[in-house]
């Protein structure tokens, strides 16, 4: 398999191919024509197995291709919560690569840093925002974001989230979020009990 057959647009394919990438991994070959044929998905694989394009691939395709047929409304249109800050880099450095050739706008909200720019970014209006649970809590109970258009919620190695114990803040994220016409993308590294639940709570 290629990642030619698998649904992507030209502009993302000429990123792949610079990024160095010939073939998608497994976990690319399962998860990316679902989640752009707009399913939810629950994606269960290590790291280092490529699962940050799994997601991040399909999501900035159906971007591209929505905003190309005449979506013009400044508001969040994706949003990947993640655990760390570290994470939250690293993501954002796949979307900048991936997203080169796309009209994308893209913000990270995390603490230990000026709230600032985070805050203005979201007021401004991005496409899509990388985020750790407790900062963008914090940013949205001060009335920053606006997530009313909201097509995409990714829940990153949820399996940490649970061990470090966000998943209130992550309940209350997604109480705020609009339920209908959002997928819904939850990856970790392991499928426990546990995350069998948060599927059952957050995808619909």
């Amino acid at each position: 398999m290629s990642f030619q057959t698998l649904g992507l647009g030209p502009n993302i394919l000429r990123a792949i191919e610079e990024s160095g990438y010939s073939e998608p991994t497994p976990i690319q070959s399962a998860a990316i024509p679902v989640i752009i044929e707009g399913n939810d998905v629950t994606g269960i694989a290590q790291t280092g197995t490529g699962k940050t394009a799994a997601f991040t691939l399909p999501m900035l395709a159906t971007l591209e291709r929505l905003k190309n047929e005449g979506s013009r409304e400044r508001k969040t249109r994706a949003l990947v919560i993640s655990p760390t800050r570290e994470l939250v880099v690293q993501i954002h450095d796949n979307v900048k690569a991936y997203a080169k050739h796309l009209p994308l706008k893209v913000a990270t909200v995390y603490g230990g840093v000026g709230e600032g720019p985070q805050k203005q970014a979201l007021r401004n209006g991005v496409d899509l925002v990388i985020a750790t649970p407790g900062r963008l809590m914090d940013l949205m109970d001060q009335g920053c974001s606006d997530f009313s258009g909201l097509e995409f919620l990714v829940l990153d190695e949820a399996d940490r989230m649970l061990d470090m114990g966000f998943l209130p803040n992550i309940r209350r994220i997604c109480k705020a979020l609009p339920k209908k016409g959002r997928q819904t993308l939850l990856f970790s590294a392991t499928l426990s009990r546990e995350i069998e639940k948060l599927t059952h709570e957050f995808q619909y």
